[in-house]
């Protein structure tokens, strides 16, 4: 689907196992960088939530908000569990999205 939008369900921790926070965006790198360098006042501002350890895309905003809503309402273990079948490291996926 060239040309075509995306959109981005994305969770960020403050640390392996650490606090989550779950959001949506079109540009996932320009919002994480948002996050890492605190200027987003709010719930990652004020826990240090900027690790970058899941993601998926999706070509509607309407399926990315109502994914983001659906995973907001999960309990922590299924979100663990979402973040660990793809990235049992945890590993700061935003470098590998960055442009260095």
């Amino acid at each position: 689907m060239a040309g075509s939008k995306q959109y981005y369900v994305y969770i960020l921790a403050s640390r392996i196992g650490g606090t989550l926070y779950i959001g949506v965006t079109s540009d996932l790198v320009r919002r994480v960088f948002e996050h890492r360098e605190k200027f987003v006042e709010g719930f990652t501002k004020k826990y240090d939530v900027v690790r970058l350890v899941y993601f998926e895309v999706h070509f509607e905003i309407e399926a990315a908000i109502t994914r983001e809503k659906q995973m907001k309402k999960w309990n922590r273990a299924w979100k663990i569990r979402l973040i660990e079948e793809d990235n049992p490291n945890w590993d700061d996926l935003y470098k590998r999205i960055a442009k260095p």
